[in-house]
């Protein structure tokens, strides 16, 4: 008991340490830090008084896309007028990203104070970093009096700690391969658990369905008479081109000339989906206007600090970073390097020792020049192995152990007339954008 003893107050740096180490970070260690089971999260819920019935929530799950569509309902619920909170996961360059209130990241102050107060509760219970960070996002939002949060899962669904919410909308992006190693090896059992988040009487909006998904979404929300919608099925969104500032400019069912922030290939299934979605949130009570739509979709990170979709960091070489990491999320960005103009081809890549490194890079052209990195976290793949793996492939390049060091040589190759796309990772890019910090 020595240990909980009251000490003096760590700063923020410290708490941070503290966090990582006592409570096992998923993007550092990968499965080690994964529990199975709501029983932390029932615990905490428990201890701090079950804070996510003070506001209402929408849930967002998905294998990809779930990051850029649940910025984009937060911007337009702020720009409706609500007190939005917006919880998403991993952070890229500062833990308090994952934590924010109209796109204020949580303060160090709160942090600190959370630990500080309770960890003689949580200690002995040794939850998980996302256990500790979804009681720590959920107590932040009801002391803050948001009207709405949007919630993003974490990993899954039906086992994920923020399952324990009654939303007014539930929203499931599309199921691609990811995570196999906890939500199964089919994408019928990867299906069964992200629909673990659809609830009775709650609609839920499906974004894309393969054969497979399908049926898995349409017997649970019948199972639990919930009002389902495919997107896909009611195609809202009709065509999209490009304006001079490279945003797309969307024609839909219900806004023409709709302006969208984001620029990724993705976007077109994340905004159909997203449509679906707008279209049911007056039906839970919720004022939204055209206008607030159009300003959430145009000002989507200033509104919320959404960074790393697509994300333009330099012109005279164009520089650009994504944060896709499967082969569902590489297939957008191989389609949309295809469409750039450039000399030269610059790929700084690097990935994380649990994906499907073998897939992504299969996937990657073989005429580009390769710099191939690693992240700053333990589950980071070697570089000198994510090489040899290029190679394999026909990808070639030289090898770098520091994210620094890749992007400085792609920097000092490129002519003002060449690309470089840095990605592969969430990691690649947090390190990346680091830099700049």
């Amino acid at each position: 008991m020595q240990r909980l003893k009251k000490t003096r107050i760590m700063n923020y740096q410290e708490t941070l340490t503290y966090l990582y180490n006592s409570a096992p970070l998923f993007q550092q260690v990968g499965k080690d830090a994964y529990k199975e089971g709501l029983d932390n999260t029932y615990a905490l819920d428990n201890y701090f008084n079950h804070p996510h019935r003070r506001f209402r929530t929408i849930h967002v799950a998905g294998t990809n896309g779930k990051g850029s569509c649940s910025h984009t309902l937060a911007a337009i619920l702020q720009s409706a007028g609500y007190k939005t909170g917006l919880y998403t996961s991993p952070h890229l360059v500062d833990f308090r990203e994952r934590i924010r209130v109209n796109g204020t990241p949580v303060s160090q102050e709160f942090v600190i104070d959370f630990v500080e107060k309770h960890r003689a509760f949580f200690e002995p219970l040794h939850p998980s970093f996302f256990e500790l960070t979804t009681a720590m996002a959920f107590t932040y939002f009801a002391q803050q009096e948001v009207d709405v949060a949007v919630i993003e899962v974490g990993l899954g669904g039906r086992l994920d700690c923020t399952n324990i919410i009654q939303p007014d909308l539930c929203v499931i992006t599309n199921i691609s391969f990811d995570h196999v190693q906890f939500l199964g090896n089919t994408l019928a059992k990867i299906a069964s658990e992200k629909a673990g988040i659809i609830k009775k009487g709650v609609p839920v909006i499906i974004g894309e369905t393969t054969p497979e998904t399908r049926p898995v979404f349409q017997a649970k929300a019948e199972a639990v008479g919930a009002p389902i919608v495919f997107a896909e099925d009611e195609h809202l969104l009709l065509s999209a081109t490009r304006n001079e500032a490279m945003h797309y400019v969307y024609q839909t069912a219900d806004y023409a000339n709709l302006e969208g922030e984001l620029g990724g290939l993705c976007q077109l299934k994340n905004t159909n989906t997203l449509l679906s979605a707008i279209r049911r949130i007056p039906d839970a009570g919720y004022r939204l206007t055209e206008e607030n739509v159009r300003e959430g979709f145009l000002h989507v990170c200033e509104l919320t600090g959404l960074m790393g979709r697509w994300q333009k960091l330099g012109e005279h070489p164009t520089i650009i970073c994504d944060t896709g990491h499967n082969v569902g999320g590489m297939q957008y960005i191989t389609e949309q390097l295809k469409n750039q103009s450039y000399q030269t081809l610059h790929i700084v890549i690097g990935m994380v020792n649990d994906k499907d490194v073998s897939g992504v890079l299969s996937m990657l052209p073989k005429e580009a020049r390769y710099y191939f990195t690693q992240a700053s976290v333990k589950r980071a793949l070697p570089c000198d192995k994510m090489k040899a793996l290029g190679e394999k492939f026909g990808l070639h390049g030289e090898a770098y152990p520091h994210v620094a060091e890749a992007f400085k040589m792609a920097r000092t190759q490129a002519l003002p007339e060449d690309f470089i796309f840095v990605g592969g990772s969430s990691f690649i890019v947090a390190d990346l954008l680091s830099l700049n910090k």
